[in-house]
């Protein structure tokens, strides 16, 4: 009985001297769940995250609470919703910064840093020991005259950091790349390396089977008018079968160089013998339209732009369970209080989000949220981009567009595409009264 009280004594103890787990986010822009070979993709090709499944967990139902840049961005810090942290666009977001997660481990002595876009208001550099803020092109001039492409750049400081570190400290590094974004300006608008022209060359790309003139009629009549910013972004990327090729081949080469540069900063983290002292997080900003609905772009509750791709590769998880896959509904504000308690950190109190990583480390993993409240501000007007909320689940979802009175019900199982409306069956009136109430019970929780 000594011996066993002994044990368990030197072993508390050996894991109270554990040194905390290092953190890496890898957050890569407009770049939905299934743009990754291990998720059916046919086309795409993405070794480097597809080994990084395999290593780890990737969840199929990963979404976001709202669909565009900055919000997103501002819910993965403040592990918060958009009502609570009060950033309904690109403005800086309203939470304390000693209440988000860079924040957090920084005052715990974490080495923290920041690669790439942040699209929150002006870059708060005095709360990183390490900030590279930059995005919006896909080429961008150094200070001798040069280019250098913005996936390189983001690879390069990265790599910068990661080697520059003082190696006395944990680390907490957000890579948060440009692409996949398109850069709106431009005609081509995906701009992807030259040395990755000659992939995808030979290869047809697979029209969605709802990307037809059909499908966008039977969006809400508000669609209509052509002034719908999806639907403008639709003309300039995919309105004939030659730009639809063109377009998304180059968005493709630019998710396989993301994934290049995620394999060099993975072997990089190798090379150092830091593999299992860091907790590796993969995920996107929001889902895509790849020409679903006759649209393009994100901002709406479909299941194209709010799914994204969610891989976590844990040390703490044993090699037995690597490489499962969950369909839980684990959301973007869920990640900010998993690195924390990964790395023995509170959560504040005003965070939302959950911790999920019991559901790969236990065993038995505990009950999980079932639905979630999603949420979209109008943005310019109502005919650019209308305000939109909605009650998902696995199986329905609950759409509302408050700017225009307007509601829709979807049957996931049976009806994955979103194209059957049901809201006005009167077999399904039951159904939707009780998810107009958890709609309401949910939209409340979120301020």
């Amino acid at each position: 009985m000594k011996r066993i009280l002994l044990a368990l004594l030197l072993s508390a103890a050996a894991l109270r001297a554990a040194p905390p787990l290092n953190v890496l986010v890898l957050l890569a822009d407009d770049w939905r769940h299934d743009t990754l070979s291990a998720a059916g993709n046919p086309v795409v090709q993405t070794p480097h995250l597809d080994q990084l499944g395999r290593e780890g967990t990737r969840f199929t139902h990963a979404c976001v609470t709202t669909s565009i840049c900055g919000v997103s961005r501002a819910s993965l810090f403040t592990g918060q919703w958009m009502s609570r942290h009060g950033n309904s666009a690109f403005a800086a977001f309203k939470t304390p910064w000693e209440q988000t997660y860079p924040g957090l481990l920084r005052a715990r002595g974490y080495h923290v840093g920041h690669v790439g876009k942040w699209h929150n208001g002006k870059f708060p550099s005095e709360h990183f020991d390490f900030g590279r803020a930059y995005a919006g092109t896909h080429w961008m001039k150094q200070p001798d005259g040069s280019k250098i492409h913005v996936t390189r750049k983001n690879q390069d400081d990265a790599l910068e950091f990661l080697r520059q570190r003082p190696a006395d400290r944990p680390f907490c590094l957000t890579l948060a790349f440009f692409a996949t974004h398109a850069e709106d300006g431009n005609p081509l608008q995906y701009l992807p390396q030259p040395e990755s022209l000659s992939r995808y060359q030979d290869v047809a790309i697979p029209l969605p089977p709802t990307a037809t003139e059909a499908a966008f009629r039977l969006l809400p009549p508000f669609f209509a008018n052509e002034k719908n910013e999806g639907r403008v972004r639709w003309h300039w990327r995919f309105d004939t079968p030659e730009k639809y090729q063109s377009m998304m081949k180059n968005y493709y080469r630019l998710a396989s160089e993301v994934d290049d540069t995620c394999g060099r900063i993975l072997a990089e983290l190798d090379r150092q013998g830091l593999r299992d002292s860091t907790l590796v997080i993969f995920t996107g900003d929001n889902g895509y339209f790849h020409g679903e609905h006759g649209l393009a772009d994100k901002w709406y509750p479909h299941e194209e732009s709010i799914r994204v791709p969610l891989i976590v590769r844990d040390p703490r998880l044993a090699p037995p369970q690597r490489g499962r896959t969950r369909g839980d509904l684990v959301l973007n504000v869920d990640i900010a209080p998993t690195l924390l308690a990964a790395t023995g950190t509170s959560a504040p109190a005003p965070m939302q989000g959950r911790d999920f990583a019991p559901l790969y480390l236990q065993a038995d993993p505990p009950a999980w949220r079932e639905d979630f409240f999603y949420e979209h501000a109008q943005l310019t007007s109502r005919d650019f981009i209308p305000a939109s909320q909605a009650l998902v689940t696995r199986d329905w979802k609950y759409f509302n567009w408050p700017d225009f009175n307007q509601e829709q019900l979807f049957d996931l199982k049976s009806d994955p595409g979103e194209l059957l409306d049901l809201v006005a069956d009167p077999a399904q009136a039951a159904r939707l009264a009780v998810m107009r109430e958890r709609f309401a019970a949910l939209k409340a929780a979120a301020l």
